[in-house]
């Protein structure tokens, strides 16, 4: 199913394109902990990242952000940021997920109440 996937979709996996050129033309450099694989061409001017599973660009941590972006040319797993202690761990973004920020008095955070006013209509 994951072959298949690849040849109509780009946000599942990486597309057969992406993969060939990966191959031909990359150099695995790391991996993150959530499973990412980033690479970078043989003449170091091109950097890609192939997700592992939903292509969500929010999922890369700051370290490989900065690498991929050419910001830093230290390899993250190399070279790591240095962390505040009061610093969370890097999360994906969670918009639009059951996880996102509802802040107090939001309806998200309000229990859906019972109606007594209301009868559902059913067919006979």
């Amino acid at each position: 199913m994951k072959f298949l996937l690849r040849f109509v979709t780009w946000w599942n996996y990486s597309t057969l394109n992406t993969a060939f050129f990966t191959w031909r033309q990359g150099v695995k450099v790391g991996e993150d902990v959530q499973g990412n694989i980033f690479y970078r061409s043989h003449d170091g001017k091109k950097r890609w990242v192939i997700y592992n599973g939903e292509s969500e660009a929010s999922r890369i941590s700051p370290d490989w952000h900065g690498w991929l972006h050419h910001t830093w040319d230290e390899l993250p797993s190399e070279r790591p940021l240095a962390h505040k202690d009061w610093e969370i761990p890097h999360q994906e973004n969670l918009t639009g997920t059951m996880l996102a920020y509802a802040p107090k008095g939001s309806i998200r955070r309000q229990l859906p109440k019972t109606r007594t006013d209301y009868e559902a209509w059913t067919p006979e």
